[in-house]
């Protein structure tokens, strides 16, 4: 059966979280009989987050594993299983579920009022962070909003909050022609749907902090503003008018990052 929901999980060493993440999102989506997949990207992690995918594939059919041909980044983790998912609203959330995955209900939500791309976000309402950033993380993440605006021109709240879901069509439009694979591609995904009239409702989530981040303020902070110059120069070049990649969905299992497919 195809199915409904597509639930991708990007992850790089996750063995420490990635079974009770697992635990808690079957559990979810079978208290709501949900006709879904749950997608495991493996961006070449070195200890045993494949096997431990693996094992629970064993008892669970919903799971597949997916692995990318090394560590390539998560916006390549992400873009990878949307592009192999196949179902008719799917989302991306971060391994660990810093928005539980019972928010997710808020963004299908959207969706079915008519939003193609339903966002979640810390800062709509602050007040449902259960635990906060450190205020030097805040203020990092002020600047980086404040960038955003300027150079983009998103006038959203929170861009970088990993928990996010589209229908089918928007993903089509939007993961066929994202370029940037490394912590920065957020914004890029929200240009891209704002760029081609995509509907995109932002909602608020709740969020808490985890402080095992694997971002580095200063050096991944540093190649995301690069980033953002990369997104500003690939929209004024027409880098996005067309599609690069394909959407396409793979039978359920153990199956291989496809790469590029020129279109």
């Amino acid at each position: 059966m195809v199915p409904r929901y597509s639930i991708i999980l990007p992850a790089f060493n996750e063995s420490s979280r990635i079974a009770a993440s697992l635990e808690k999102a079957l559990a979810f989506v079978r208290e709501h009989r949900w006709n879904v997949e749950i997608i495991v990207v493996n961006d070449g992690s070195r200890d045993d987050t494949a096997e431990i995918v693996r094992s629970f594939m064993l008892q669970a059919p919903e799971i597949r594993l997916l692995e990318n041909p090394g560590n390539r980044g998560k916006g390549y983790s992400v873009r990878n299983g949307m592009l192999n998912a196949g179902g008719e609203i799917l989302l991306f959330s971060d391994a660990d579920f810093s928005s539980p995955i019972e928010e997710s209900i808020k963004l299908i939500d959207a969706i079915a009022q008519g939003a193609d791309v339903a966002f979640g976000s810390r800062w709509l309402l602050a007040e449902t962070q259960t635990l906060r950033q450190s205020l030097l993380r805040q203020f990092v993440g002020r600047v980086y909003n404040l960038l955003l605006r300027i150079s983009l021109g998103l006038p959203y709240r929170d861009t970088q909050c990993g928990f996010k879901a589209c229908t089918r069509r928007a993903a089509e439009v939007i993961f066929t022609r994202q370029q940037i694979e490394g912590w920065g591609f957020d914004p890029e995904l929200l240009f891209i749907a704002r760029k081609f009239g995509l509907k995109m409702t932002e909602v608020p989530v709740a969020w808490a902090n985890d402080d095992r981040s694997k971002v580095n303020l200063i050096v991944d902070g540093m190649k995301m503003f690069y980033e953002l110059l990369k997104i500003r120069f690939y929209g004024m070049t027409g880098q996005y008018d067309r599609p690069t990649f394909q959407f396409f969905a793979s039978t359920p299992g153990t199956v291989l990052a496809q790469g590029k497919r020129p279109v």
